[in-house]
Parts: C-alpha cells; sequence; structure tokens
C-alpha cells in the first residue's frame, strides 16, 4: 500500500497504500539511520495473531483499508481509513509519558459521486495517555475516539466520525491472508535493504453505516485491507509511485504497483494475481507495466494526475477507470503531502472484471528523497 505520509526521506510505501503507500509522510524533518530501529530481512516469518499488531522496532508503520461501498438505493461510495505509527527517533530513552516517542496520523477519505470530489478528514497525535496508541499482538489502533481494532473472531471495527461526515464500519474476512512477495517480505527496489514487511486481506466483506451531517446512511460493500512495516529507504532516484490493490468479480485479487525513476522509467515494479482458489502468480518488474491513458489537472493543486490507468501484468491487459476524477487528497496540514488516492473500476478485454483503489504519489512534486 503505498501511502504519502510526511517523511520525505523515508519509505513507507501504502499501501496509500500513502497510501499509499501508502502510504504520506514526505516533509518531516528526516533523522540519521539508527541501530535502534530493526531491518527489514528476508528470512522472517510472519505470525499470526501477532503480527496483526504493531511492531514498534520499525520506524514506520501503516494500516490501510480502501473499499466500495453501496447505499440501499444502489448509489456506490469509495473509502479510505487509514492509521499511521511513526517512530520519531527522539526520547526513546526518556521515561517520561510526554515523550514523543511515537506519532499517530489517521486519515479518512469518502469519495462520493454526489459531491463530485473526495471528502478528507485527518489528525494528528502523539501517542500516549491511552488517547493515541498503536498496540502490540493484534491489530488496536486508536487516534482519540477514531478506532481500528480487530476482534478476536477476526473481524474488523472501524469507529471514525467527523463533523461533515464518518464512518462505522464491520468488516469480516472472506479469504486467507495473501502475503506479498517473497511470504511478506515485500522488495520496492533494486537493493534487498529496500523492503518492507506486507500483507493484504482482499474481499473483506463490509457492513455498517455512513454518516453525512450526522445523517445515518446504510452501506454494505467489499474492501481490501494492507497492512505494511518498514524502516529502510526508497531508491534515491525514485520519485514517486503508482499503486493499485482491487478486489476482481470472480473472487480473484490483484495488487501492483511501479515505483518511477526520476528519468521517467521506473525503479521497481511488483504484482500479484491470487484466484478464488488461493493460487497466486507473481510478476516481476519486467512483467509490470503502467501506461497512462487520461490525465487530470486538479484545480485546487494544478497537479495533474494519470486518473485512467493501463496496467500490464504478465500477458494480461487491465483497464482503470475513477468513480470520479477529483480524488485528490492534501494532506499538507498533517502528514504533509498530496496525492491522488481514488476508488476505480477495473476492465480486462473490455468487460467488467472489478473494483479497487488507485494510488498517484510524487505528482504533485517530485518526492525528495
Amino acid at each position: 500500500m503505498l501511502s504519502g505520509k510526511s517523511m520525505s526521506q523515508y519509505y513507507f510505501f501504502p499501501f496509500v497504500r500513502l497510501t499509499v503507500l501508502s502510504f504520506c509522510l514526505f516533509t518531516a524533518t528526516a533523522f540519521a539511520e539508527s541501530s535502534e530501529f530493526m531491518p527489514v530481512v528476508p528470512d522472517y516469518k510472519l505470525t499470526f495473531p501477532r503480527d496483526y499488531g504493531a511492531h514498534q522496532d520499525f520506524r514506520i508503520e501503516w494500516w490501510y483499508v480502501t473499499g466500495w461501498l453501496e447505499t440501499e438505493d444502489k448509489k456506490p461510495l469509495g473509502f479510505q481509513v487509514t492509521f499511521f505509527r511513526y517512530a520519531t527517533g527522539h526520547n526513546q530513552d526518556n521515561p517520561s509519558r510526554f515523550a514523543a516517542k511515537y506519532l499517530i496520523i489517521a486519515h479518512l477519505a469518502l469519495s462520493d459521486p454526489a459531491v463530485g470530489k473526495l471528502m478528507h478528514i485527518e489528525r494528528t497525535a502523539r501517542e500516549g495517555f491511552n488517547l493515541a496508541y498503536a498496540k502490540e499482538g493484534n491489530t488496536d489502533v486508536r487516534l482519540n475516539d477514531w478506532t481500528f481494532v480487530r476482534e478476536e473472531d477476526g473481524h474488523y471495527q472501524v469507529d471514525m466520525q467527523a463533523n461533515d461526515f464518518g464512518l462505522q464500519l464491520s468488516l469480516t474476512p472472506t479469504q486467507m491472508i495473501m502475503l506479498q512477495d517473497q511470504n511478506g517480505f515485500s522488495r520496492k527496489g533494486p537493493k534487498s535493504e529496500q523492503a518492507s514487511y506486507y500483507y493484504s486481506e482482499p474481499h473483506l466483506s463490509v457492513t455498517g453505516t455512513v454518516f453525512r451531517h450526522n445523517k445515518p446512511v446504510t452501506v454494505s460493500g467489499r474492501a481490501w485491507l494492507d497492512h505494511e512495516w518498514s524502516t529502510a529507504y526508497l531508491d534515491s532516484d525514485a520519485d514517486g509511485w503508482d499503486w493499485v490493490g482491487a478486489n476482481l468479480d470472480d473472487g480473484s485479487a490483484l495488487m501492483a504497483f511501479q515505483i518511477r525513476h526520476k528519468n521517467g522509467g521506473k525503479v521497481w515494479a511488483y504484482a500479484a494475481l491470487r484466484d478464488a482458489s488461493g493460487n497466486i502468480s507473481f510478476f516481476n518488474p519486467e512483467q509490470v507495466e503502467f501506461t497512462p491513458t487520461r490525465t487530470w489537472r486538479s484545480p485546487h493543486t494544478d497537479a495533474i494526475y494519470p486518473v485512467a490507468m493501463h496496467i500490464r501484468t504478465g500477458e494480461t491487459e487491465w483497464q482503470l477507470m475513477p468513480l470520479l476524477d477529483d480524488q485528490e487528497l492534501d494532506s499538507r496540514q498533517s502528514a504533509g503531502a498530496v496525492y491522488w488516492e481514488g476508488a476505480v473500476t477495473l476492465t480486462r478485454d473490455n468487460k467488467p472484471a472489478g473494483r479497487g483503489y488507485l494510488e498517484l504519489t510524487g505528482y504533485f512534486k517530485p518526492l525528495a528523497l
């Protein structure tokens, strides 16, 4: 999940993934590589439920959920929920409860064609006092009254509300965990240390309520969860990335990304396609291509995004079209990044294939890595 966060010098891919990448920290002051943070190594075995929880020995971590919802009157909505845990690199030995050792950052976004643009809210707080935290052992993340929790039966609960809109959702796994790349060791560049630990949970069944101006609307749908953590840097030649995670109509799950080179090529690329029976195909950088088919210029920032995309994974060709063009997320007030994060439909051989989320970073300005 590549999700943008405000650490211009850190790898934090959310998948945001910013975010996703996933995951959105591009501009915070960088600190030197420290032995207090663990490296990502290929022989680590992900173990559950432990690895559902926080990993405080690593610099950056995020839980990233995107999905498509449908109201009772069949109106489509896209949503994004992301929680980040970021180790500041300061005060690690300070016993004070006020020491800012970790930051918790959260993003909530809703794509509603009736509104015509992305609705977005963000919050940031230092971890502590049981008001902001990411707990170890299982997914349990809080930022004041915003929460994302995994129950013992495997269900996830999201409760995030603000003045203009909010979500209360229950997400139920319907498929097994999808370990990305090499059993969860996910390469992000030509150097082996440019990597993260990364798993996904596609095809989460969603039920719950969307609030608009305090009015509840019952919704249902499908979602995709990424959980990723790392300490490493992106390659210095990278200036942004494109990422997609999609729940396909036949029960398959597709994840693909490319990290773009400053010269217009690509630093790295990867894709995985798992069919409904659990068989998975992996694609190396030479087998993955992202080709823009239409761009959109933001009236808010003047950035130009390739919101419609042609993607090749091996011999398969995919076409991505946005639910709406204006899905730009401006998090400069908290996380420091501007990027496009939007609901998209997928077609294959000119036939509907599925729905997912596309993340586009580095288009407002190149990443300063």
